[in-house]
């Protein structure tokens, strides 16, 4: 389990690298990549789950996602013994990209006034604060990925699985833009909560507090959408559809 949980280490750490990464080019003040807008951050983001699952597919099966992990472990696809090692490494990794992010960008925090701009690098936060419906948006960002996923796997016969994390990526980018609008699209525990650690912890210059009064929700809403996803499709797919596509 040790290279698995290296591999959700490096692999979330990249996807956080590279997604914190394009936020903080949009709005951070003297990037070259400032005000570029939404469609950047979308598209990045999808490319950073790209990379991510490059990077460590072919060792963990790039969960890089805690909700994934759970909706994988209650499918049968991995043991609950597993789900902790995944969690840890995917939390870490999500922590050290936030940090790289921090240093990469170093320049940039004093030349920026507004704090929230700061804490919107490394954190998700919602449109319109309403805790009901920005858990009910993360939860339903997340039952989309993670159903979407399952059919992936399931359509391996009709060549999906050559094109390997390119769906994934594409996934992402489309639940970005046409549901990211509410809260920023969290739709994973460890990309929200490791890089809100992170800036909590760094010397920010003129940084505000990490909001840990929304923490919760781009926690516990992509956790029950991930597990929503698994039962509804393990209920649809396996329980239903193949009993009616299947001749008796």
């Amino acid at each position: 389990m040790v290279e698995k949980f290296l591999a959700e280490v490096l692999g979330t750490g990249a996807l956080v690298l590279l997604g914190d990464g394009v936020v903080a080019g949009v709005l951070l003040s003297k990037s070259k990549a400032q005000n570029s807008g939404w469609i950047v951050i979308t598209l990045a983001w999808g490319l950073a789950v790209f990379c991510g699952v490059i990077i460590a597919g072919p060792i963990s099966g790039a969960h890089l996602n805690p909700a994934v992990t759970l909706a994988l472990a209650m499918k049968g696809a991995i043991t609950w013994a597993q789900v902790p090692v995944y969690w840890a490494g995917e939390m870490l990794g999500a922590f050290l990209g936030g940090v790289l992010v921090f240093l990469h960008y170093y320049p940039h925090w004093q030349d920026t006034e507004n704090a929230d701009l700061k804490l919107a690098v490394f954190c998700t936060g919602p449109a319109i604060r309403s805790p009901l419906w920005n858990l009910v948006s993360e939860v339903i960002g997340t039952f989309v990925l993670v159903f979407v996923i399952f059919a992936f796997a399931n359509n391996g016969s009709a060549g999906l699985a050559s094109l390997g994390a390119l769906p994934v990526a594409l996934l992402v980018v489309v639940i970005g833009l046409s549901l990211g609008g509410t809260t920023g699209y969290a739709i994973n525990p460890a990309r929200d909560l490791g890089p809100r650690i992170a800036h909590f912890l760094l010397p920010i210059p003129g940084k505000r507090d990490s909001d840990w009064s929304y923490s919760w929700i781009p926690v516990l809403g992509p956790l029950l959408g991930g597990a929503l996803a698994a039962v509804v499709y393990e209920v649809a797919f396996t329980n239903f559809l193949v009993k009616v596509i299947t001749p008796a």
